[in-house]
């Protein structure tokens, strides 16, 4: 499994440090900070990989709020993390939340942007 990130983003960097800590050996932590590759392993655009996390699992790409289900599902630490926000309900506000965050962080970030 590869998990996409914005490493040049502080806040991102700090939560996937945390994630790395635990040194799952089947995740792949991928920097999309001006990454072509990983631009063509998502088939996504480097806005798009901006703008959330992204996760590659075999040939299908997640993102968002599905993609941290699937990092915090690996990894044992924050399993219960993926038991409580799967819940549907719960799901679907910390789908919200995270686009709200995800979109603040985006602005900020997109001078990192090439074009």
């Amino acid at each position: 499994m590869k998990v996409y990130f914005n490493n040049s983003c502080n806040i991102c960097r700090s939560e996937i440090n945390l994630y790395k800590k635990e040194k799952i050996e089947e995740i792949d932590w991928v920097d999309i900070t001006n990454n072509q590759q990983a631009e063509k392993e998502t088939s996504k655009n480097d806005k798009q990989l901006l703008r959330r996390l992204h996760v590659k699992d075999n040939d299908k790409v997640l993102e968002g709020a599905e993609a941290f289900l699937l990092v915090w599902k690996k990894i044992p630490k924050y399993r219960f993390l993926y038991k409580f926000f799967k819940i549907p309900i719960i799901f679907t506000i910390f789908n919200y939340g995270y686009e709200i965050i995800a979109y603040f962080l985006y602005i900020k970030n997109k001078k990192q942007l090439k074009n």
